[in-house]
């Protein structure tokens, strides 16, 4: 079966709402599901009381273990600017996790990649960079001293066009070029997420879906679940 990640909620909150899964209770639940679905991975946002990203050592760790008590598959997280906007501070909340994930995405193109990544190689956990179409993301990649120790390269194409993500995934991935020897993980957001995604597989390309990067099925109906998400892309191959 090819590699499908299921991202569960990303930067989403209430009002996207119900079916994103926030509390860690809900989130394992949901990761339990997309597994039974077909889903070989998990990529979590952590949350605060008030439903924000966080990368709070207590958030991160009630998430992991409430989601690692329902699924045998790796779980990561986010290392997203937006949870922990000072690079410093950012490498110090990773420095103070006290459950860690088994891999976590690091944006190249943010300020302090360079260093978020490099506190968790030490700590042990995969990196995922997180190289961005409409970024110089891949441009720093290609030339960073870390970039052969990475466990994936995350092809992320913003464009949500479904006329042209496409082409912008193509570009991206001339960009990106060998990637350092390291496996891709091709994915697109929005409506670009099925365009993308059918070219990931066309490609032979790892890939992901779930409500982090779109609400809506192939039809453009609403999405009930992550796991109804991950059927589509794994069962419904060549249909949408």
């Amino acid at each position: 079966m090819e590699f499908v990640q299921v991202c569960l909620n990303g930067a989403r909150g209430a009002g996207d709402g119900a079916v994103v899964p926030l509390s860690p209770a809900a989130l394992g639940e949901a990761a339990a599901a997309a597994v039974a679905a077909g889903a070989s991975d998990v990529h979590v946002h952590p949350k605060s009381p008030c439903g924000q990203d966080t990368l709070s050592p207590r958030a991160v760790a009630a998430t992991l273990d409430v989601i690692r008590s329902r699924v045998a598959v790796p779980v990561g997280v986010t290392t997203g600017a937006w949870a922990e906007p000072d690079p410093a501070d950012r490498v110090a909340r990773i420095r103070s996790w006290t459950t860690l994930p088994d891999h976590a995405s690091v944006n190249w193109h943010e300020e302090g990649a360079e260093a978020v990544a490099a506190a968790l190689l030490e700590r042990g956990v995969g990196v995922e960079a997180g190289l961005w179409s409409g970024t110089d993301g891949a441009a720093r990649f290609a030339v960073s001293p870390l970039a052969g120790r990475v466990l994936r390269v995350l092809a992320e194409v913003t464009d949500p066009d479904p006329v042209t993500s496409g082409a912008s995934a193509l570009t991206l991935l001339e960009a990106i070029g060998t990637g350092h020897g390291r496996p891709v993980l091709l994915h697109g957001e929005e409506g670009g997420t099925w365009p993308v995604l059918r070219l990931a597989q066309r490609l032979g390309l790892a890939t992901r879906v779930g409500l982090e990067d779109t609400l809506v099925l192939p039809d453009g109906g609403r999405a009930v679940s992550n796991a109804q998400l991950v059927e589509v892309a794994v069962r419904g191959r060549g249909e949408f």
